[in-house]
């Protein structure tokens, strides 16, 4: 099992900066896949942006020159920097891990932009 374990969210204002952390803890294997989904309100979960093992990464287009997502292997932490913050940016925001045991997800952690 793997557990992790988001922080970071909160309000801000158009145009603001948050950054979200995700730490990971339990059975990790050394390949796997993190990142960020988020849930608008009335929205259906989507893919925020995503980052493999050995380092390739992918964003929605609705994010792309604005959130930067990182990872550090050795402390099994995936982070999310967002910059130019948007209301359509409002939602709760997920981690996810994927490895070959299977795929797990964060509690959420809520975003809220206001304008």
């Amino acid at each position: 099992q793997v557990q992790l374990m988001e922080s970071g969210g909160g309000l801000v204002q158009a145009g603001g900066s948050l950054r979200l952390s995700c730490a990971a803890s339990g059975s990790i294997l050394s390949v796997s896949t993190m990142g960020w989904y988020r849930q608008g309100p009335g929205k259906q979960r989507e893919m925020v942006a995503l980052v493999t093992s050995g380092g390739t990464i992918n964003y929605a287009d609705s994010v792309k020159g604005r959130f930067t997502i990182s990872r550090d292997n050795a402390k099994n932490t995936v982070y999310l920097q967002m910059n130019s913050l948007k209301p359509d940016d409002t939602a709760v925001y997920y981690c996810h891990q994927r490895q070959w045991t299977g795929q797990y997800w964060g509690q959420g952690t809520q975003v809220t932009v206001s304008s």
